[in-house]
């Protein structure tokens, strides 16, 4: 399964981007997915995930309210919108799928694949 990321960029405190995550190989619809993101000198931390239908969502309570997860299992897609950005939501955020059991988790070991990241930086 590969995944790869799009959709980071530099904005500034306030704004909003959508990233977007497309899956190719493996069985999408049968993954739940996360997106994660790490700052510099800073653990890889979760950041919202969705189940492999797209019912359940769970988010950190750092971007609660701010951030959307969503899925589109017809394109093999995870999109992570994000609105009223912050200095503190600088860093790679990266999707990462979990093969095992279609319900959401916030714990990154449970992920079996990982996309390469994109940087996301939200300065004035």
């Amino acid at each position: 399964v590969q995944l790869v990321e799009s959709g980071g960029g530099l904005v500034q405190p306030g704004g909003s981007l959508r990233l977007s995550c497309v899956a190719s190989g493996g069985t999408f619809s049968s993954y739940a997915m996360g997106w994660f993101r790490q700052a510099p000198g800073k653990e890889r931390e979760f950041v919202a995930a969705v189940s492999k239908t797209g019912g359940i969502t769970y988010y950190a309570d750092s971007v609660k309210g701010r951030f959307t997860i969503s899925r589109d299992n017809a394109k093999n897609m995870v999109f992570l919108q994000m609105n009223s950005l912050r200095p503190e939501d600088t860093g790679v955020y990266y999707c990462a799928a979990d093969k095992h059991t279609g319900w959401p988790d916030r714990n990154r070991y449970e992920y079996d694949y990982w996309g390469q990241g994109t940087q996301v930086t939200v300065s004035s």
